[in-house]
C-alpha cells in the first residue's frame, strides 16, 4: 500500500540531513533522510450514504473533513 493520503494526495519528501552547527564548521556529509506523512486509519461515517467507510488518512485530511463535512470532502477527492 502506498503512503499517500487519498484526499490531500501528500506523499512523503526527502529532507537534507544537515545541522546549523555542521553547516557553519565544516563540510561533512549526512545522506538525505525520507519524512513520511502522519497517516492515520479512520472510519469515516457518511450520513448522505447512511454507511461508513475505512480510509488512511493525513492527520491534514482529517482536520479537513471535520471542517467541511464527510460527503463534500470525499466527493471533491472523487472518493465517493
Amino acid at each position: 500500500m502506498a503512503k499517500i493520503c487519498p484526499v490531500t494526495k501528500r506523499t512523503s519528501i526527502v529532507g537534507g540531513g544537515y545541522s546549523n552547527a555542521t553547516r557553519a564548521t565544516q563540510y561533512n556529509p549526512t545522506g538525505k533522510r525520507r519524512r513520511y506523512l502522519n497517516l492515520q486509519t479512520k472510519k469515516v461515517y457518511i450520513p448522505e450514504l447512511k454507511k461508513s467507510i475505512r480510509l488512511t488518512l493525513s492527520t491534514r485530511a482529517i482536520k479537513t473533513i471535520n471542517k467541511n463535512g464527510a460527503y463534500a470532502t470525499l466527493k471533491k477527492a472523487k472518493l465517493i
